[in-house]
């Protein structure tokens, strides 16, 4: 499953943002289920942000908001994303010159096949 948060940024607050991105980054990639992660800033804005991870599944990533060291470094830096939808789960892949490998919903009803 892949967490997008997203953020708008004043350029005078950029690296007290990174600052406290980098260590939410780091936190949520020392939890079990964690795949990867990263803080990336719009070309055309820069006062766009997002920090993008990728879990297992909904259950670690879940899990892994639980964790103390996640509510004290992570939490209130994902408190301040834009308020949308942030988790999504996988319905197709591919790798590079790949067939498109189509993955079945977790959820019960799958409206997106």
């Amino acid at each position: 499953m892949l967490v997008t948060n997203r953020f708008v940024v004043a350029e005078e607050d950029a690296a007290a943002f990174t600052a406290r991105a980098h260590a939410a980054l780091a936190v949520l990639a020392a939890r079990p289920g964690y795949r990867r992660g990263e803080l990336v800033r719009a070309l055309d804005d820069p006062r766009h942000w997002c920090l993008v991870t990728e879990w297992e599944s909904v259950g670690t990533y879940r899990r892994a908001l639980g964790a103390f060291d996640v509510r004290v470094h992570a939490t209130p830096l994902l408190a301040e994303a834009l308020d949308e939808p942030s988790a999504y789960e996988t319905l197709a892949r591919a790798e590079p010159g790949g067939e498109v490998d189509i993955v079945h919903s977790d959820r019960a009803a799958d409206p997106g096949r």
